[in-house]
């Protein structure tokens, strides 16, 4: 069960339930009989950011077991009661049957023999009437035990605060437990006692912090009965475990208990303090839930002097925490770049990540990670940080337990002997929390990771920007796999580079991390370590999915909140999706739904031949673009004109995730077998493209048009502006075709009907494709425009041989569907049927009615 909450998605602010926090029958100032000491522990000698506490200290807290294990905590308020938080026992509107329950008193450690301790079974389990789930209030509870519990120095009862006690804002209180140290990070063995002081804040406070977008964007508003307590930094909270302990403040030599530990967006967020519920208010209910028992729960009386503190301001006003980590004087000037030397190794980059631990590559030990042992050599490793003059010692390495097999946690951890001084220089990096959704289109940067060589260029190649989730994921992951929506860990990070590639340069020759800004803070979102090849990083295994064990490991990382919520339009970015199947050189075809890309089809190029005209073609390698040789090459011309190609580009308006590419033609391919006049072209580009969707090859299909596929030509509607349009068709079986247009067809013509409407969408002076769309998603071009006509197109198909000889990387899905030649001999077709019977449809309807009277 999971007690500490991070609350639903959306959250809605709920009008007080009536009837829910009534006033005491008795006045502040009417004194009444104390039938029982509180709040008084015998003098003695995790919680998040919390200690262990001393035995003793707390002789109310008790731990509530289910399943012979600690489930939530709660506190003794009466031999016979104990005050706790009703989510730990209603679950699906259910409450659950006491008999499953058993309360433990008087326990420090949870491990081993419970020495001192004794254990009461529940009789009955209490909750308001109008409890319905912690965010919507009375999140209180009570147990009657079996039989009473036996007082001593380590079982007393706590006070409780009557209706119209006031708890100064500020005031410095405890709360204690066995939760979770961090979030999902168990309290270790021996399972000792936490606790930690936290400041109660105001509700005007408190509601300011809470106005505020935090985690998944959400806000939250407070009811009544709620109270808040921690600090606006955040990094001491309450967390899952501790849920139905204690919060109590010290008054007149007495503990009153002011909350019980109730829920809260994560543990220990910034700007994010727990929320507890009030107990003061429920001082009329408790007392009726308890009556005849004896002796029953103490409300001492408030002294005067507290209960006439200073109100709290009504404003909203208050003091937003910013993060503590992520600050840089300008881009790539990081200081947190740690330099580990290590004896007889090349320098190692890493990253400081809080005032005692320093994130590297495991790589960089090679040797020294496969063994339980600290390295020998240890004592002679040294940590240079920006700003400090003398080199830090390192007292202990921690690898990732799985760096040795998997790239992606290629990581280990480097302990300080002594921390540093956050508060003038280095300062951390921050780190993301595994919700954390780093936007499209985020400003990011490399850095230097690991063994890395001299930065090739300038800085300001080393500028990026984050393509989206389905984008990264389609072009590098695994085809199939759906595409994991925000608030999932991604599988990769994908910056997409802004200047043009230089040849000739080899980016992987260093290795990198990726560092993202949002709202001026700096995140290690990414890293890369292994090189590939000549191209800069295209991904970067995302670091979401180490938090929790860099929080754990460290216990004081900076790891944040997501800072920019902008996702989109609703619902765009939470759809389920799967990404087209791959071919053996990797991704093609890729284009998502038409409302997430506007007019963007990455693989249309813009064919600026010699000056005078546009052609269209197509990207089907990194650097070959397919034509149609008419409109590349002039009648009778040859010399081979100049000629440039764009891609990225449609018309003036911008395209999101898009930049333009641009290259020269080197040469200009044809296939030999078909004449001196064929049909298709290859251009061979000055450079290659890297994949990206501004520029990604479309894939080919050798076997016919794919079954089941939606097919479009795809062009200009003006030649001038060239905004790309679609235009939906149909593609005619071999059979129709040839007989629609008997005797002036050449071999290997695709003929197209055009659906109703469509036929003036594409000019056709600039050859426009022939596309479709395979049920699997991916997009292949099946044929290129013939001179003059929108209805007949060069097939691509029966040119597989060349194109794959020509190009080595076309990318050709397996082969489906019909072939785009007749078999031999005999005539298929009615006499007298041919293209002069009037306009394609008409000639079709009449050619489709002539074969069915006689079939």
């Amino acid at each position: 069960m999971s007690q500490h909450l991070l609350l639903p998605l959306a959250i809605l602010a709920i009008s007080p339930i009536p009837g829910a926090f009534q006033d005491s029958a008795l006045s502040p100032t009417q004194e009444e009989p104390e039938h029982l000491d509180c709040g008084r522990p015998e003098p003695s000698a995790r919680i998040m950011g919390g200690s262990d506490s001393q035995p003793g200290t707390w002789p109310w807290q008790v731990s509530l077991h289910q399943g012979g294990g600690h489930i939530c905590g709660g506190s003794l308020i009466a031999p016979s009661w104990v005050l706790s938080a009703a989510h730990c026992f209603v679950t699906n509107g259910t409450l659950e049957p006491a008999a499953e329950w058993s309360v433990v008193l008087g326990v420090h450690s949870q491990d081993g023999p419970l020495d001192g301790a004794h254990v009461r079974a529940v009789a009955a389990i209490l909750v308001p009437d109008n409890y319905s789930g912690v965010e919507r209030g009375a999140d209180v509870a009570l147990l009657r035990l079996a039989s009473p519990a036996r007082l001593g120095p380590a079982v007393r009862p706590v006070c409780l605060p009557r209706a119209s006690h006031r708890f100064v804002h500020g005031t410095a209180c405890w709360a204690t437990g066995w939760g979770d140290v961090q979030e999902a990070d168990p309290l270790p063995l021996p399972w000792v006692l936490q606790e930690v002081e936290l400041r109660v804040l105001g509700e005007a406070a408190c509601q300011c912090l809470y106005s505020r977008p935090g985690p998944f964007n959400l806000t939250f508003q407070l009811l009544p009965g709620m109270l808040c307590a921690g600090y606006p930094e955040g990094r001491r909270d309450t967390c899952q475990g501790d849920s139905g302990g204690p919060l109590v403040c010290k008054e007149g030599g007495r503990w009153f208990q002011a909350g019980i530990t109730s829920f809260g967006f994560g543990c220990g967020r910034r700007n994010r303090p727990g929320v507890f519920t009030a107990v003061a208010p429920y001082e009329a209910w408790i007392r009726e839930q308890v009556l005849g028992s004896e002796p029953g729960p103490a409300f001492p009386t408030q002294s005067p002097e507290l209960q006439s503190g200073l109100p709290e301001p009504t404003d909203e006003n208050c003091t937003i925490a910013l993060p503590e980590c992520g600050k840089a004087p300008r881009p790539g000037a990081w200081p947190w770049e740690a330099q580990v030397m290590v004896p007889g190794s090349r320098p190692c980059y890493g990253a400081l990540v809080s005032e005692s631990w320093i994130l590297a590559p495991a790589s960089c030990f090679p040797g020294r990670i496969s063994s339980d042992l600290p390295p020998r050599d240890l004592d002679n490793w040294r940590v240079m940080l920006p700003s400090r003059p003398r080199a830090e010692r390192v007292a202990r390495l921690v690898p990732h337990e799985n760096a040795s097999w998997d790239d992606a946690s290629n990581l280990a951890l480097l302990q300080l002997r002594a921390p540093v001084n956050l508060s003038v220089a280095p300062r951390p990096v921050c780190l993301p929390h595994p919700e954390h959704y780093f936007l499209p289109g985020s400003r990011c940067r490399l850095a230097r990771w690991g063994h890395t060589e001299p930065v090739p260029g300038a800085g300001s190649l080393l500028e990026a920007e984050l393509l989206g989730v389905w984008w990264c994921h389609c072009l590098y992951g695994r085809q199939g796999e759906s595409v994991p929506p925000p608030g999932e860990p991604p599988l990769a990070l994908c910056p997409a580079y802004q200047e043009e590639e230089e040849a000739g340069r080899c980016w992987n020759y260093s290795h990198w991390s990726l560092l993202c800004r949002e709202e001026g803070t700096w995140f290690l979102a990414g890293i890369r370590d292994l090189p590939s090849d000549c191209l800069r990083p295209r991904a970067f295994y995302p670091l979401q999915t180490h938090g929790p064990w860099i929080s754990h490991v460290t216990r004081g990382a900076y790891l944040e909140d997501q800072l920019a919520w902008d996702w989109g339009p609703e619902g765009e970015e939470t759809e389920t999706q799967t990404c087209p199947p791959h071919t053996e050189h990797g991704a093609c075809g890729l284009r998502p739904e038409p409302a997430l890309t506007g007019g963007l089809w990455p693989w249309l190029a813009e064919v600026h031949v010699a000056g005078e005209r546009v052609c269209t073609g197509i990207l089907v390698a990194p650097g070959w673009v397919l034509a149609a040789t008419h409109c590349i090459l002039r009648l009778g011309s040859t010399t081979v004109p100049y000629i440039e190609v764009y891609l990225g580009r449609a018309g003036a308006s911008p395209l999101p995730q898009s930049h333009q590419v641009s290259r020269l033609v080197m040469s200009i391919r044809l296939p030999r077998h078909l004449g001196l006049r064929p049909p298709l072209a290859l251009l061979e580009l000055s450079s290659r493209v890297e994949p990206s969707p501004s520029a990604l090859p479309i894939c080919l299909h050798p076997g016919g048009t794919p079954l089941g596929a939606s097919c479009w030509v795809l062009g200009w509607k003006d030649p001038q502006d060239r905004v790309p349009v679609a235009a939906a068709v149909s593609i005619l079986t071999p059979r129709l075709c040839h007989c629609l247009y008997q005797g002036i067809l050449p071999p290997g013509t695709l003929c197209v009907l055009y659906a109703e409407g469509q036929e003036d969408r594409c000019e056709v002076t600039s050859a426009p494709p022939l596309l479709c769309q395979t049920e699997e998603g991916s997009w292949v071009l099946v044929g290129m425009a013939i001179r003059g006509s929108r209805e007949l197109f060069a097939a691509i198909g029966p040119e597989e041989t060349w194109i794959s000889q020509t190009v080595g990387e076309a990318h050709f899905l397996p082969p489906s569907g019909f072939p785009h030649w007749l078999p031999e001999g005999g005539d298929l077709c009615p006499p007298d049927m041919a293209r002069a019977s009037g306009s394609p449809r008409a000639a079709l309807f009449l050619l489709l009615l002539t074969l069915l009277i006689q079939g």
